[in-house]
């Protein structure tokens, strides 16, 4: 923020220093709506509106390439069984090594939430990617101090305290530090993995060197061979949970209105939930005091849960309900930016599939509708929301899907060259048939088939050319000839 920084008091409704606006009786104002209000109408002009269509409808060419290539990203049953089996043995001992720690209490009552694309299903190509949020009690009330934009705060305790979160507080005794608890964090890891055994000894886990404004602690497992690749990366973040009777910040109160998509009941069941915290640092050189001990807001586990429970009827995608393609455009966009990504490092440094996801979530709150989604109409579905991706881009307007007064596309979070060459990729991308969805070469089998024949014949007296035989019968006529003079 530019100005100064709004401190939100528990048991207020409103930042502290904001006064109510006096009546003018000299010249009276027309009575602007709440941003509540204004978002709610603007949403329901988009609703009614419609998202950006496709200007012509989707070639048969494009289409089959579309399935094809949702077929090939989906993981097989058996990497996927593998990969759980390693990870969940991990989680589990760590667990159990943190709440017998007794030189760190304030960890012994830590939980671990799964979240992430693995456990919303719409992991692509290789489960070789996890997220886990280990849940931390905030002990008290406490008092955040928005930093920017609504993501960033500065928790403080209301007033000192002689739990085990004290070992995280700075001199004043009430911020709690955020660059504390990551480095702890990195130090109980470490000492696990000293007597940790792999469940597949074929492997060994390793810790990653510390990213810069990374909250988590990322661990690769690998082959026990010297310089061999990484085959699953995990992130372990610290989250800290705010008790659900303080509710959320004043930024985030003012969420989206999904109560024709999920429900007024659903959306205030999410809102009432507890809201959580990570140490991730604000971006920039020159930087105050309190944004290096800053905390970012997470809305991962609601992401995860609206995710799963997608559809604007209850029973869609359950075993005896209607299926939707919703999950299937959310890979297909996930992998087009992977891959532009991917063929663009550079260019596109600032590019995340969190963009993706956030542009998704919106485009979900306007088509609500369930029909909207037919299995059968996944092509066209997909275009929509790659129109609707496009439309954002090229607006630079991205609001944060719970915190709308902060825009995703901003100059400060990814650049306007880079938007402005997005742009221009996605439309060689549409152009072009989506060249970068299009699913890999079946690769050759090494060996025939059992079975079947090889496909080079053997050559046979059949197969042999008429010139080469008479040569050989010349040869043949010339020795027998010789031996007939040497007897």
């Amino acid at each position: 923020m530019a100005g100064k920084d709004r401190k939100l008091n528990p048991k207020e409704g409103r930042p502290t220093g904001a006064s109510p606006c006096k009546e003018n009786k000299a010249k009276k104002s027309p009575v602007r709506p709440t941003p509540v209000k204004e978002r709610q109408k603007v949403q329901q002009k988009q609703s009614e509106e419609g998202p950006p269509v496709l200007e012509e409808p989707v070639s048969s060419e494009m289409a089959r390439w579309i399935k094809l290539s949702i077929k090939s990203l989906t993981i097989s049953r058996a990497d996927r069984s593998w990969a759980a089996e390693v990870v969940n043995d991990f989680r589990d001992n760590l667990l159990k090594f943190l709440r017998s720690c007794t030189d760190q209490p304030f960890f012994q009552a830590a939980e671990f939430i799964n979240t992430g694309s693995y456990f919303e299903k719409v992991k692509i190509n290789n489960p070789d990617e996890f997220d886990m949020m280990l849940k931390l009690q905030a002990p008290t009330l406490l008092t955040m101090t928005e930093l920017d934009g609504g993501l960033f705060y500065r928790l403080d305790l209301n007033r000192p305290t002689r739990d085990p979160i004290q070992a995280f507080l700075l001199e004043n005794k009430l911020t709690i530090s955020s660059s504390k608890i990551l480095s702890e964090m990195y130090r109980l890891v470490r000492k696990f993995l000293k007597t940790y055994k792999v469940s597949d000894k074929r492997c060994r886990w390793e810790v990653n060197r510390k990213r810069p404004n990374s909250p988590a602690v990322t661990l690769s497992l690998c082959r026990t061979q010297n310089n061999s690749e990484e085959l699953i990366s995990v992130d372990v973040v610290p989250a800290l949970m705010v008790k659900s009777t303080q509710g959320w910040p004043h930024a985030a109160r003012n969420g989206p209105n999904v109560g024709n998509w999920l429900g007024k009941k659903t959306w205030q069941e999410i809102k009432s939930s507890s809201c959580f915290f990570v140490p991730k640092r604000l971006k920039g050189g020159n930087i105050g005091e309190d944004a290096k001990e800053s905390w970012r807001i997470s809305f991962s586990l609601i992401e995860k849960k609206i995710i799963t429970c997608h559809g604007n009827s209850k029973t869609c995608c359950e075993n005896n309900g209607s299926k939707c393609c919703r999950k299937q455009c959310l890979m297909l966009l996930k992998s087009l930016i992977e891959g532009l990504k991917l063929r663009f490092p550079k260019e596109l440094d600032g590019l995340c599939s969190y963009h993706g996801k956030t542009i998704f979530l919106h485009t979900l709150s306007i088509r609500f509708s369930d029909t909207m989604w037919a299995r059968e109409q996944l092509p066209t579905c997909f275009m929509d929301l790659l129109c609707a991706f496009e439309d954002h881009v090229r607006r630079r307007v991205l609001p944060h899907f719970f915190v709308p007064e902060c825009n995703l596309f901003s100059s400060a979070c990814i650049s306007r060259k880079a938007l402005t060459f997005l742009a221009g990729a996605l439309d060689e991308q549409k152009r072009t048939g989506l060249p970068l969805l299009m699913p890999p070469a079946p690769v050759k089998p090494l060996t025939p088939p059992a079975g079947t024949r090889p496909s080079i014949a053997e050559p046979t007296a059949h197969s042999l050319q008429p010139g080469l035989i008479n040569k050989l019968i010349l040869v043949f006529a010339v020795v027998v000839i010789c031996a007939l003079f040497l007897v």
